[in-house]
């Protein structure tokens, strides 16, 4: 087998690892997607209570169901602008893993569009874009239609250090 093919099944292997169904939302005029697998439920706006002297994009947390769970907004994080929550702005409650343990957090997106099978087909690698920005959060790009929906990994959004902080908050 050559160098390349063996390169090329390497990719496909990778690739059919991400292969699955993806809720996909929005954010700004981007559409993202996170495994299912990740996702415990989908929530309209509610109260969120401020925690202080945590980042800005840490919203606070909601009281659901008798669960503290800790807010953040997907946008902020990204440092995309700061909009007002329409009333198709949701929170998203994903289980992410941490070092110890799996941790749930709530994530703010403009809005929710659907849940999509996706195939590895359809999935490139995440482009390089130098070694000043992190990138190792996307898992890749999916092609659709002539756009593409990113495909993040919920797990590495948030560094060890701010899933640390964000524990202690609740």
């Amino acid at each position: 087998m050559s160098k390349l093919a063996e390169k090329m099944g390497q990719a496909i292997n990778v690739m059919s690892d991400r292969e699955g169904k993806y809720l996909t939302f929005a954010l700004a005029n981007e559409e993202y997607g996170i495994s299912i697998l990740k996702i415990k439920e989908i929530i309209g706006m509610m109260p969120i209570t401020p925690v202080p002297q945590t980042p800005e994009f840490v919203k606070g947390v909601i009281n659901l169901r008798g669960k503290v769970i800790p807010v953040i907004d997907l946008r902020l994080r990204f440092g995309m602008n700061k909009i007002d929550y329409t009333e198709r702005t949701c929170i998203v409650v994903v289980e992410i893993s941490s070092e110890s343990e799996t941790v749930m957090i709530g994530i703010v997106v403009d809005s929710v569009s659907e849940v999509l099978n996706i195939k590895a087909e359809d999935i490139e690698e995440t482009p390089t874009f130098g070694t000043k920005l992190k990138t190792d959060y996307i898992l890749g790009m999916a092609k659709f239609e002539g756009g593409i929906k990113i495909l993040l990994d919920i797990d590495k959004v948030l560094s060890r250090d701010e899933v640390a902080m964000i524990e202690k908050t609740v």
